[in-house]
């Protein structure tokens, strides 16, 4: 397997993973509180990334046994999901910049023999 094929496998189930516990979240917010489908997005992120601005919480105890475990996993998840995207962009973006310089020092070199 390439390299590039490995960062896009690796990429993809960050990004999987991520998508996969917001969309549980939803789903089980959406039945245990009755809330709209946008509403339990709205909670699972806010929840996910460790926000909790308060406008909505549980309000049954199955519901803040729930959020008691989702708040432990998909911070996890998210913030491990988000690390990896960012190293990986970060990494790319290095590769470039050596690659830029690599390229100019070739070009003086060639400019400095060229010279004599």
């Amino acid at each position: 397997m390439t390299k590039l094929s490995e960062l896009k496998l690796e990429l993809y189930a960050a990004l999987s993973a991520l998508g996969i516990m917001l969309l549980f979240g939803t789903i089980v917010y959406k039945f245990l509180e009755d809330w709209s489908w946008v509403q339990s997005f709205y909670f699972s992120v806010v929840t996910m990334t460790t926000v909790g601005y308060g406008d909505f919480v549980p309000t049954t105890e199955v519901s803040r046994l729930f959020t008691s475990f989702y708040i432990l996993t998909g911070a996890a998840v998210a913030f491990t999901s988000l690390g990896i995207v960012g190293m990986r962009y970060l990494e790319l973006r290095e590769k470039k910049i050596v690659h830029h310089r690599e390229k100019r020092l070739e070009k003086k070199i060639n400019h400095d023999q060229n010279k004599y």
